[in-house]
């Protein structure tokens, strides 16, 4: 009688507790979430605010009475949150968007204009002075990427280099040499680290988008004239507007709509502005999603046979 007793005070201390972890979900109802990847979460949340806050209020007759922004510090934890409703919506690179839709967690439903543009290319670039001439020639040679998450100056080159039969391999640092028959990599972490290891000669050859490489902040006027571009990848688009499977219809369909109407609307111009200096959205059309595909197809390459 004792040991029962004590089984339904224990049982009764722990009922209160899993009601209150089955409250969230019901007050997440109504609560339309934008999610990011973000290693400085402060400057991401004031480009994220102003869209979220535009967005909202254009969303009550679909049920949306809020909205929240959440932010994962990287890729995974990202999956993580999409497969459990945790995040609605987010804008990611082409790189990242085809990672997430074979991960089957998102699907891409809007291309996003970022400063002016919808569509950029890798360029690859060594010293005016160096032997390279091609790709191939960067075989027992380094290259600077910028992070494993960049699509312009990662998944772009590396699926490059692999289509063209070059193998990779990580080095330690920019002062790692690789084998004779392998391309070696270092991740530089800033486009202005790139040009500046390949100008200092740290490494052989770096990777800008062609938009980095006409940004003086990213290429420096000082050292444009001692480079030469060897390479260059296809055009694949520049960002994406994603939403997590599951969504309810009525939701992604109005929120399409808004996305869609914000370049008409004039309240919607420092919302856009402040949101990565966005333009308008537009639908992604079946040359676009073949694209995606094929870069899809280049990423997992780019996991399965350098990561």
């Amino acid at each position: 009688m004792p040991a029962l007793s004590a089984l339904l005070c224990l049982l009764m201390a722990w009922a209160p507790a899993a009601v209150a972890q089955v409250a969230p979900a019901e007050d997440d109802a109504g609560i339309l979430v934008l999610g990011r990847v973000s290693d400085d979460p402060k400057a991401h949340y004031d480009q994220l605010k102003p869209l979220l806050d535009y967005v909202v209020p254009r969303m009550a007759s679909v049920g949306i009475r809020g909205g929240r922004i959440l932010m994962a510090k990287d890729l995974q934890q990202m999956s993580s949150y999409l497969r459990r409703g945790r995040v609605d919506w987010i804008n990611e690179t082409a790189g990242n968007a085809a990672v997430l839709e074979h991960r089957g967690v998102a699907r891409s439903f809007l291309i996003t204009e970022r400063e002016g543009a919808t569509r950029y290319h890798t360029l690859f670039f060594v010293r005016r002075d160096s032997p390279v001439r091609t790709l191939h020639d960067l075989a027992g040679r380094s290259v600077a990427f910028q992070s494993p998450y960049s699509t312009s100056a990662y998944y772009l080159p590396a699926a490059k280099l692999l289509e063209d039969g070059e193998s990779l391999e990580l080095l330690l640092s920019p002062m790692d040499k690789p084998g004779s028959d392998r391309v070696g990599y270092v991740f530089a972490r800033t486009e202005l680290n790139i040009t500046t290891w390949v100008h200092k000669r740290l490494v052989d050859a770096g990777v800008l988008s062609d938009l980095d490489w006409i940004n003086p902040g990213r290429m420096p006027p000082a050292f444009v004239r001692d480079f030469r571009i060897v390479g260059r990848s296809e055009d694949v688009l520049r960002a994406l507007m994603l939403v997590r499977r599951g969504l309810d219809p009525r939701i992604e369909a109005r929120l399409r709509e808004v996305l869609m109407g914000a370049a008409q609307d004039p309240d919607a111009g420092e919302a856009l502005r402040r949101f990565m200096d966005t333009g308008h959205f537009v639908p992604i059309g079946d040359d676009d999603r073949r694209a995606l595909d094929r870069l899809a197809q280049g990423v997992q390459r780019v996991r399965t046979e350098v990561e």
